[in-house]
């Protein structure tokens, strides 16, 4: 048969080589990042090549070294498109994670792989690894994509062995998640009917989520669809960063300089520098001042309950950093901003829950425990961490929690006295920008994380204790990471380092402080009932007893 049409052929994939483990990674799309991150990545994929080689199977990378470019990453969705036609389908396929990586580069490949998936990351401080990995691991659960994941600092380790040995032999690694249970019926009380109540008023009443510009960082798993939303009686106002831009661009310098000496008046430090392309300067802070002022006037006009930036990719050959100023609206106490007409102080003795990155988990729960804690007398200000890296410290295992600068300034010993302004780091940052840092308090905290699997909302949540460690050791610590962003000693009760690793679905975990062990429970069961009451499955997480 003849035909004039230009029908399509396939591109063969090669053929699938017996004992052989094809292997992947992701990558940033920031090319600074992925060239200084590279030596980390390429060192760790030879431990775990050799790994693999000890147990009888050959390695095949999916893809080159691009010699022009100075690394192995993949670097964008369509680079991950075509790396993917390179490998063959029922392959086992090892994804290797040590820095931070956009997700969405590698799940159209992972969506219609039919072998056996196994994500590994190094338990490394200096590469967010850990970080990125978790994200991932996020994405393909909210994906419905079958994977294992492990994890390991050098390799060596029996526990890690044992593990890779049992994906080659069963294609799968079980984790234990003894430490996960179901909500139970919870017993009449006082912060059962509070939460049974706001969950109502929110249902009714309806609240909007400030979206700027959707699907920051590969962040599949931080995209909550209105589907799931609405019936919560949230609902998205997907707006630009672009608008963002043009709202900082009206606020005056002297106006932006206000909120600077709001700042150095209650006692917050700024480090800084003269060389714009890598210090801090007075002009990278004016931009951030104005950003607040517009993000609050820009929350005015819609009518918003919260608001996500996702600057990264948006903003950040543009503008400096946005994360100072999502720790400042996180915090009650902050600078007051004026509307427009200069009739009303905006959200006036109020936070308004900021959530980093657009991550919409982080969205749903910063607003719940905004409404809970609000209602309880408590103080609402939360912020998200990356779960970033931990050892083990006197006998117990204390993780590293760290976000970019997000954090309030409550949460700080001495509020904005305790606070410090570094400039972010350039690789990043090239606009620079500073970051809100200091070391938290000690003190009680309720952790969650919102997150999607098999098409519904869950909730993960439980208690934990930030702790104050000795200063080097906490120098040790920051140093490690980055330095420049604050720092939280977080201990996860009755969780081990592996169970939380093995469970949690995203990168970011939710924080808030509670005075005392009376109101942590009452707080968690206000909560718990909250989502219970919009249609979430809560899951209570280690230590703790409603």
């Amino acid at each position: 048969m003849t035909t004039s049409y230009a029908f399509p052929t396939l591109a063969p994939r090669p053929p699938l080589a017996e004992n052989t483990v094809y292997l992947t990674t992701g990558g940033d799309l920031r090319e600074p990042a992925n060239i200084a991150g590279w030596p980390t990545q390429s060192a760790f994929e030879k431990v775990i090549s050799d790994v693999l080689a000890e147990e009888g199977w050959a390695v095949t990378r999916a893809f080159d070294v691009d010699p022009g470019k100075g690394h192995g990453f993949v670097t964008t969705q369509a680079h991950g498109v075509e790396v993917f036609r390179h490998i063959p389908k029922e392959a086992p396929l090892v994804v290797v994670i040590c820095t931070w990586q956009y997700s969405h580069h590698v799940l159209p490949g992972l969506r219609d792989h039919q072998g056996p998936v196994l994500t590994v990351a190094n338990f490394a401080p200096d590469w967010p690894g850990l970080v990125g990995m978790a994200n991932l691991n996020a994405s393909l659960t909210k994906a419905s994509i079958p994977y294992s994941t492990i994890w390991s600092v050098d390799g060596t380790d029996d526990w890690f062995r044992e593990g890779v040995r049992t994906w080659l032999r069963t294609g799968k690694i079980e984790h234990d998640a003894s430490h996960v249970r179901d909500l139970p019926q919870l017993p009449e009380s006082e912060e059962k009917r509070l939460g049974e109540a706001l969950a109502e008023q929110l249902k009714n009443d309806k609240a909007i989520l400030g979206v700027l510009d959707e699907g920051c960082m590969g962040m599949y798993n931080a995209i909550i669809d209105d589907e799931l939303l609405n019936p919560m009686g949230m609902y998205k106002e997907r707006l630009s960063q672009s608008e963002l831009w043009a709202q900082m661009l009206t606020v005056p310098d002297e106006e932006a300089a206000a909120v600077g000496q709001w700042l150095r008046d209650r006692g917050m430090t700024f480090k800084l520098g003269t060389d714009d392309a890598t210090e801090l300067t007075e002009e990278q802070l004016l931009w951030q001042y104005k950003m607040y002022i517009a993000a609050l006037r820009l929350a005015d006009d819609f009518g918003l309950d919260a608001i996500g930036i996702q600057y990264q990719q948006g903003l950040k050959n543009l503008s400096p950093a946005s994360d100072l100023v999502e720790g400042l609206l996180n915090n009650v106490e902050r600078p007051e901003v004026i509307s427009r007409d200069g009739s009303r102080v905006l959200y006036e003795g109020q936070a308004l829950p900021c959530f980093n990155e657009v991550d919409e988990g982080v969205g749903v729960d910063s607003l719940v425990t905004n409404r809970v804690f609000t209602a309880m007398g408590l103080d609402p200000a939360n912020t998200l961490h990356d779960v970033r890296w931990g050892e083990d410290y006197d006998g117990q295992f204390v993780w590293v929690y760290e976000i970019s600068g997000s954090v309030p300034a409550s949460h700080l010993p001495n509020g904005y006295a305790s606070a410090e302004a570094w400039r972010q780091d350039p690789v990043f940052f090239p606009k620079g920008g500073a970051t809100l840092n200091g070391v938290a308090k000690p003190g009680i905290n309720i952790w969650s994380r919102v997150f999607i699997e098999d098409g519904a909302l869950h909730v993960d949540m439980g208690i934990g204790d930030v702790i104050a460690l000795p200063e080097e050791e906490t120098k040790r610590r920051s140093n490690l990471t980055n330095p420049e962003w604050p720092i939280s000693h977080f201990v996860l009760r009755g969780i081990t380092r592996d169970q939380f690793m093995a469970r949690h679905k995203s990168n970011h975990n939710l924080v808030v402080y509670v005075p005392d062990e009376e109101t942590a429970v009452k707080a968690l069961t206000a909560k718990a009932a909250l989502f219970d009451a919009l249609g979430v499955k809560v899951h209570l997480c280690g230590d703790v007893a409603l």
